[in-house]
């Protein structure tokens, strides 16, 4: 599941401390995201020789794929299928009620 999460998604957090938020992905790496608001952590600053002081800032730092998933606007989690056009079109459906709803299109569709 962890390979359908890109930039832009709303995830839910599933284990850690921030368990049962969610937030949307802002960054994606190979194992990793970051997401806004969750796994906040204070990095402190030197003063520099501009004349700024020292200060403390809040950061997001990453957390591992295997955390999240993805969820809807209300934070409720599903699951995502590929599914194919006779087109060609390929989308990732979640199931919401008795049918399956568009979650997005997946990036390349294949030739057919």
């Amino acid at each position: 599941m962890s390979k359908w999460i890109r930039k832009g998604d709303r995830v839910l957090v599933v284990a850690g401390n921030d368990r049962g938020k969610s937030g949307e992905v802002l960054v994606r790496g190979d194992e990793r995201v970051v997401v806004q608001g969750i796994n906040i952590r204070k990095k402190h600053l030197k003063p520099t020789q501009q004349g700024q002081g020292g200060r403390i800032i809040d950061m997001e730092v990453p957390i591992h794929i295997s955390n999240v998933c993805l969820c809807d606007k209300e934070g409720k989690r599903f699951k995502v299928h590929v599914k194919t056009e006779k087109s060609g079109q390929r989308d990732l459906v979640h199931k919401k009620g008795t049918k399956g709803a568009v979650h997005r299109s997946v990036k390349k569709a294949k030739h057919v």
